[in-house]
């Protein structure tokens, strides 16, 4: 471990102990070096690289400080990952969207208000007024799977799905512009999943989640298997 890692994992225990709470500042450069046993560089090193993490800010003129922590800061750096990914990779990304949202959208019918289920409706009858405009549909498709995993009233889950859904929503465009009448299938299976949350029927809303990733998989899982196909022919 370097004198740098080192110095993170110091200043990680400090938060994890409760030393160093949400909102705490950090004690001057040279004390928190003292206290942690490490020399002023790697510490420095430590913080620039828990600053970009969003564990730690530092606030010109005034001092460095430990974040809010809370799973919307943390993790919105996912998303930006997930995008790095190679594009061998986006099967992988979908079958992790499809362990996760199923479940999701199971337990939303249980908890979901009025004034939720209202805003899942209007973002359906966007995507049933937007069904020639791919991108409208699309960018309709991503709020409505946002606000639905949003009613479960569990913020990492929902950050952990947004960052999924953003590689996830550039391959919907891509299947909306290639694939005649996706548009029209995409609609119905979102009007499954409305109808079940509509019911509160959760063993309902999570199976009609189900089927709509499972389709997108199963159509990815082709188009792959076609440009690997073409790749052996060609070589």
């Amino acid at each position: 471990m370097s004198l740098t890692d080192e110095a993170i994992s110091r200043i990680r225990a400090l938060i994890q102990s409760g030393e160093l709470s949400p909102g705490a500042r950090l004690p001057p450069e040279p004390q928190l070096a003292a206290q942690l046993g490490v020399s002023r560089n790697p510490l420095r090193e430590a913080v620039k690289a828990l600053v970009v993490a969003r564990v730690l800010d530092v606030r010109r003129g005034d001092g460095t400080y430990v974040t809010s922590l809370g799973p919307r800061l943390l993790l919105e750096g996912l998303g930006l990952a997930v995008e790095l990914l190679r594009d061998d990779t986006l099967l992988e990304t979908v079958q992790v969207r499809r362990m996760l949202e199923p479940a999701a959208t199971g337990l939303a019918a249980t908890a979901i208000t009025a004034e939720q289920l209202q805003e899942i409706g209007e973002h359906l009858e966007a995507m049933r007024a937007a069904s020639d405009d791919v991108e409208k549909l699309n960018h309709h498709d991503a709020a409505f799977h946002h606000a639905v995993v949003r009613a479960v009233g569990n913020e990492t889950l929902s950050t952990l799905l947004d960052g999924i859904s953003g590689r996830t929503l550039r391959m919907r465009v891509w299947r909306g512009t290639v694939e005649a009448g996706s548009s029209h299938k995409t609609i119905a299976e979102h009007e499954a999943i409305y109808n079940a949350l509509a019911a509160r029927d959760a063993a309902l809303a999570q199976a009609a989640a189900l089927m709509h990733i499972s389709t997108t998989e199963t159509w990815l899982r082709s188009v792959l298997g076609d440009v690997a196909g073409a790749r052996g022919l060609r070589a």
